[in-house]
């Protein structure tokens, strides 16, 4: 979402950096380019203009101007002010109350249903007990929508029965998850396509009643401003607590998520990150900053691959690496562990630096063809390379889809792979190599 931002932000910090010492003019220079990006992001015109003074105040500065290396100064006071922009520092869920309700609230099409299922395994895979209560009974096929989506988190639906009231139905599953021990209770209510009257006195009655610790307003980040306007009529409405974001990875300017603190005064509080279950993350102001600077985001790449990597797979190709043991099936399962944590160009993007790769240098389709043409081998080829000889590179290349030239190419970067890790293990020692291994994802050495 901000590659073209961060594309921009490079440019004029490439810039900065090739002066020996900066004065006024060269940061108001800046400004001027910073100004123009943050517009063509669709980020409020309020918020950029108060977003650059202050960080002209704090650039003009005798601390910047005489420092050392000025230009890096300028980039922190930068990357400070984003930080501040996008909200400061985390802020997590508030679950207080036995069971903590959460309400979901937003205009229709919003994802609130998805994201409540998302948030619902989000919670689960922390220890806690959610259930799913569908308060949407005006729009066609939103209950049945929420039972497929409880059903794919593995997550307990509140069956409503025959009853379409949802103050009634909010009521009666508190009291139920009460009895039944589930610590929360997520509320996907109703949206509408605008904001009216009606739909806003509905959620006010079920507020009152259930009293949510957590009110969130589900935002589109495609829509732009326009999800800004609707969580500020939202939060003066009804008193939001927080906000979710959802298709931050789509090809939007990246506004919505800039401004939204700003101007309706509440933190960000999870992200939609992609279209599986597992996309959804909490939300860190200070790791977004650095990753629109180009500094990447390495702590959530960590988090990423230390939920999705499995430990026990982990420490096996360990043990393997440094008895020089590493085989082509090895190499399969290392792949299947890649694929787990999501597109690599998602992945590419935490990286610092990353905005200087373009997605031209990412070839999403090389993991498949990889898969693809170690699938079609048989165990025995796998685990013994030295078998596959040109006829049996034609039965592979056949099965796969693929070419003999690129069997070979494969082949050929598994050797290099074995002969690194082989010339690894000996410098290291086999056994304090093991413990290292056992210590890095597994899923980065495919």
């Amino acid at each position: 979402m901000f590659d073209n931002l961060q594309d921009k932000m490079d440019r004029v910090f490439k810039t900065l950096r090739g002066e020996a010492a900066l004065n006024e003019w060269h940061i108001d220079n800046a400004l001027k380019e910073i100004r123009v990006a943050l517009l063509e992001a669709d980020v409020h015109f309020k918020v950029v203009k108060e977003f650059t003074n202050r960080v002209r105040e704090k650039a003009v500065g005798q601390d910047v101007l005489t420092a050392f290396l000025p230009a890096q100064q300028v980039t922190k006071v930068v990357r400070d002010e984003l930080q501040e922009l996008l909200g400061g520092n985390e802020v997590g869920l508030a679950l207080v109350g036995s069971p903590a309700v959460v309400m979901m609230v937003g205009l229709q099409g919003s994802g609130k249903t998805t994201t409540s299922g998302k948030l619902a395994l989000h919670l689960k895979n922390r220890g806690r007990r959610p259930m799913l209560v569908p308060c949407d009974v005006y729009r066609p096929a939103a209950i049945e929508q929420l039972r497929i989506v409880a059903k794919g988190v593995n997550v307990p639906f509140f069956e409503i029965g025959d009853d379409r009231d949802p103050l009634s139905i909010a009521r009666r599953a508190v009291t139920d998850a009460r009895t039944l021990l589930y610590d929360t209770v997520i509320l996907d209510t109703a949206g509408r396509l605008h904001i009216d009257a009606e739909l806003m006195a509905e959620l006010d009655a079920i507020k009152r009643d259930t009293r949510p610790s957590e009110i969130l307003f589900v935002a589109d980040a495609m829509t732009g401003q326009d999800a800004v306007k609707s969580a500020k009529e939202f939060d003066d409405r009804l008193g939001v607590t927080g906000i979710v974001l959802t298709k931050l990875d789509g090809d939007a300017r990246g506004g919505a998520a800039l401004s939204i603190k700003s101007v309706v005064n509440r933190p960000i509080k999870l992200v939609g990150v992609g279209e599986k279950y597992t996309d959804l993350d909490v939300f860190y102001p200070d790791r977004m900053a650095s990753r629109i600077l180009g500094m990447g985001d390495v702590l959530s790449l960590i988090e990423k691959v230390e939920t999705e990597i499995d430990r026990k797979e982990a420490e096996r190709l360990a043990q393997r690496v440094a008895k020089d043991k590493f085989t082509l099936e090895d190499l399969r399962s290392q792949l299947l562990q890649v694929k787990k944590m999501g597109p690599l160009s998602s992945l590419v993007n935490m990286l610092p630096g990353a905005g200087k790769i373009s997605e031209e240098d990412i070839d999403e389709k090389a993991i498949v063809r990889m898969q693809a043409i170690l699938d079609s081998m048989t165990k025995k080829e796998r685990e013994f390379p030295q078998v596959i000889d040109g006829k049996r590179k034609k039965r592979i290349a056949k099965g796969s889809g693929t070419s003999v030239q690129q069997i070979n190419q494969l082949l050929k970067q598994y050797l290099q792979m074995k002969k690194m890790m082989r010339s690894f293990s000996k410098g290291f020692g086999a056994r304090k190599f093991g413990k290292m291994m056992k210590g890095m994802p597994p899923g980065l050495m495919g």
